[in-house]
């Protein structure tokens, strides 16, 4: 055997094990390199594949994670076989003492690392004894770290989505969510759920930030995407600070809370999953508002305002792509 196989072996180790700690305990950091890749490969394949099929979407995150830890595994397994194939006869063979061959380097490692206990082989006296304890040690934190981030992972896809409904069942577009939030004479009840909203979203905002896999949990149904819901919710607030006169609508402060809220959630995904669309989506219907005998401001001093949220409209409308749907509008489905 060669040093060339320890080198090689070493530097497997050391890029996997870094991948690993970022991915699952760096919530600032996002995803690492080699998971950030094949997140982005196995998306783009399955939009391949699956074409306008939105079922076959819904396998993206599980196969993400089923994915990135098979090659987790595959590599943590292939590194420790290639440093103990660096050196010759670092090995014994308890049964008969023959030689030693690839498929035992990998029988041994592979119990090893598994805990399984020693096995019909055992690591010469010295360095590769630690080394054996290393072996089992990594085995041990890549059960640990990947049971527990499968968990949280899925606590975090179980409240986006709960988010998601939430703001769908008040309404599938921005002025239908208005309306709905109006009770004839005011918007009695919406600084409460408004502020439910955003405590719900700086919560996702921070599940993105710290699992970004969650973007690519992809859900069938429109009023289960949080990606939609926030468009909806960004359109409301766009109409309740721009087209509803000041003494009608909520609390300028709660407002504007939110619009940062959704903000911060953009920030978080942008560069990353997103990039602003090269046009606006469609403006909210003010007709729909004054249908329901809701005061407004003028469609002049609307579009004006729609104007200058152009680009953070775009960024939006990016989103909303970015997870293969439409724009929520009453074509919608």
């Amino acid at each position: 055997m060669t040093i060339g196989y320890f080198v090689l072996g070493s530097l497997l180790l050391i890029g996997i094990v870094v991948d690993l700690l970022w991915t699952t305990l760096w919530v600032e950091g996002g995803a690492g390199p080699l998971t950030s890749r094949l997140m982005a490969v196995t998306w783009q394949t399955v939009r391949w594949i699956g074409g306008g099929n939105a079922r076959v979407r819904t396998l993206t995150g599980p196969l993400i994670l089923t994915v990135g830890f098979t090659v987790w595994l595959i590599l943590l397994w292939a590194g420790w076989t290639l440093v103990f194939a660096g050196a010759e006869n670092i090995l014994i063979d308890t049964v008969d003492g023959g030689s030693i061959s690839w498929v035992d380097r990998i029988y041994f490692t592979g119990y090893a690392m598994f805990t399984l206990g020693n096995g019909d082989f055992a690591p010469r006296s010295g360095v590769w004894q630690i080394a054996t304890v290393l072996v089992t040690g990594s085995g041990m934190l890549f059960i640990t770290l990947g049971v527990t981030y499968i968990l949280s992972v899925l606590e975090a896809v179980t409240q986006k989505r709960s988010f998601a409904t939430g703001i769908s069942g008040l309404g599938t577009q921005g002025n239908e969510f208005v309306r709905n939030a109006w009770d004839g004479q005011e918007f009695q009840g919406l600084d409460v759920l408004l502020n439910t909203y955003v405590t719900q979203l700086n919560t996702l905002t921070s599940n993105h930030k710290a699992y970004p896999i969650l973007h690519y949990f992809h859900s069938e149904q429109s009023e289960q995407a949080p990606v939609t819901s926030i468009a909806v919710l960004d359109d409301a607030l766009t109409i309740l600070e721009f087209g509803i006169p000041a003494q009608e609508r909520p609390s300028d402060a709660i407002i504007e809370n939110a619009r940062s809220s959704v903000e911060s959630y953009l920030e978080a995904l942008h560069g990353t999953f997103i990039e602003p669309a090269n046009r606006a989506p469609p403006p909210p219907a003010l007709e729909v508002i004054r249908d329901a005998d809701i005061p407004t401001n003028s469609d002049d001093e609307f579009t004006t305002a729609l104007g200058n949220l152009e680009k953070r409209r775009r960024t939006m409308l990016g989103l909303v792509e970015s997870d293969a749907r439409q724009w929520p509008t009453s074509q919608d489905t």
